[in-house]
Formats: C-alpha cells, sequence, structure tokens
C-alpha cells in the first residue's frame, strides 16, 4: 500500500522530474537539484517521481518544492530503461536499472513521454524531467 503522502502516477502527464539519490541525502539538497534542472531546461515540474517505498527524504524535498510526490514501482521503472539516455554503473549495482532518475521521470510522464532533460547530478541526488 502506498503512503498517504505518496501518489501513484494514475493518469500520466505533465512535466516531471524524476529523482535517485543515497541514503540520508537532506531533503534541502534534492529540492536544490529540482530547482536548479528546472532552470536548465526552462520547465516547471509539477510533480517528482521516484522508486516506490524510497525513503522519505525525497518525500520532504517535495514537501519543500510544493509538489506531488509519485511512486513508481520495479515494473514501471524497468519498462522505461530502454528509453533512457544515460548508463549509470552506480544505478545498476544499487537498483538493477540503467538510470532511476531518467526511468522514474519517463514512467510517471506516461509512455509516449520524453526526456526534456536527461539526468544531471549533485553530490548525492540525481534529476532528470520528462513531459508527455
Amino acid at each position: 500500500m502506498t503512503p498517504p503522502d505518496i501518489a501513484s502516477p494514475s493518469s500520466p502527464g505533465g512535466t516531471i522530474a524524476g529523482i535517485g539519490c543515497r541514503a540520508a541525502t537532506p531533503a534541502q539538497d534534492i529540492a536544490d537539484l529540482v530547482r536548479r534542472a528546472e532552470a536548465a531546461s526552462g520547465c516547471c515540474v509539477t510533480a517528482l517521481a521516484a522508486p516506490l517505498g524510497k525513503r522519505a527524504d525525497i518525500a520532504a524535498a517535495a514537501a519543500l518544492l510544493c509538489l506531488p510526490l509519485l511512486a513508481i514501482d520495479d515494473d514501471a521503472l524497468a519498462a522505461a530503461q530502454p528509453r533512457c539516455l544515460t548508463r549509470s554503473p552506480a544505478a545498476l549495482r544499487a537498483r538493477g536499472v540503467a538510470s532511476v532518475a531518467e526511468g522514474c521521470a519517463l514512467a510517471a510522464a506516461g509512455p509516449q513521454s520524453r526526456l526534456i532533460l536527461p539526468r544531471i547530478a549533485s553530490a548525492r541526488a540525481t534529476c532528470a524531467i520528462a513531459a508527455a
């Protein structure tokens, strides 16, 4: 069951920031990375997306940004991988996928979505933006 502060994507769309991060990443660091991604892409994000069951740090960042957090299950994350541009050895080791941030953004934005901004990274987090 999904926690009450996290929604599952029911109707894909919008401009989605997919997030990947290490454990105990400060929420402000994630929020700052999302704002950097928005500036780089020229887009205004309408929601964050992260793997289902992800830590509270991403939920806290979503709250700081006043955005909903969409939970992406493992099947949806895996299905989005062929459309990802980035191949991260760290993501492969940690999650078994080539790109967590890009995969979450694409999965949440829908099957016809495209990357607006491929993965960018800070010291502890990654962010990518996709839109339908």
